[in-house]
């Protein structure tokens, strides 16, 4: 299973949210290059990178941070945040994202987003599947819609899609530990790979994410938070080659 470390980008800053809520930002530190630097230095190898200030706007607007990351380190960064057009998937690849992750579009235009899946590859298109109460959810989180999780899984499986991005809203933010009940409903799901998200608070948690069949577990606010430390994850990293 993939480690794969949060870097959340407002004005350039490294941040976290709770619950998507913009209200709640907390600065982590003001140079997320050198947070970047600092997490490969400790076997990460897999970075989320999200532009928040792109989610909120509707299209790209930290791209230069993804370009300087993907240029000072060797991290397989998934880029995602205000992906919208044809120009915002070309300039997120340009910039150095290994793989994007789209939601949004995903449900406002569903061929656009397989139209971008089959001109990329499916390997290099994550679906975000972010939910609350089951509900897909939208725009950064600001907007909720009324489609089941597993039914927009299940129907974007049949396209195609392989990779799924899953965080559970309610639970991202708050270190209470992930939506496993939700994981293993849509590891039912054929062929489909997970990459678990919010709420992952200790190694417990990832231990727990790698036996129920996650391909993936982002860590965010526990690596801030010190609940996870760093020399924990060189050994999560380790653990999981």
């Amino acid at each position: 299973m993939r480690i794969i470390a949060a870097i959340d980008i407002i004005s350039g800053e490294c941040v976290r949210l709770i619950q998507g809520d913009y209200d709640k930002k907390k600065v982590y530190d003001r140079d997320p290059i050198k947070v970047a630097k600092q997490l490969e230095d400790h076997g990460i190898k897999y970075l989320h990178l999200v532009d928040l200030d792109g989610a909120r706007t509707k299209k790209i607007v930290n791209y230069s941070v993804l370009e300087t990351i993907a240029e000072s380190t060797s991290l397989r960064i998934d880029f995602s945040g205000g992906i919208r057009s044809d120009d915002d998937i070309k300039r997120a690849f340009d910039s150095g994202a290994s793989q994007v992750t789209c939601g949004t579009v995903a449900v406002t235009d569903p061929p656009l987003y397989l139209e971008w899946m089959r001109a990329w590859g499916p390997e290099k298109i994550i679906l975000s599947a972010d939910f609350r109460n089951r509900n897909i959810a939208t725009v950064g989180w600001a907007e909720k819609s009324n489609i089941d999780i597993i039914t927009f899984l299940k129907r974007y499986r049949a396209e195609g899609v392989i990779y799924t991005v899953c965080t559970d809203i309610e639970k991202d933010g708050m270190l209470k530990g992930p939506s496993l009940d939700i994981y293993r409903e849509v590891l039912t799901i054929t062929g489909l790979k997970l990459i678990a998200s919010g709420g992952i608070t200790t190694t417990d948690d990832i231990d727990k994410l790698k036996e129920t069949g996650c391909d993936g577990a982002i860590i965010g606010r526990a690596i801030y938070e010190g609940k996870i430390t760093l020399k924990e994850l060189s050994e999560l990293c380790l653990r999981n080659e």
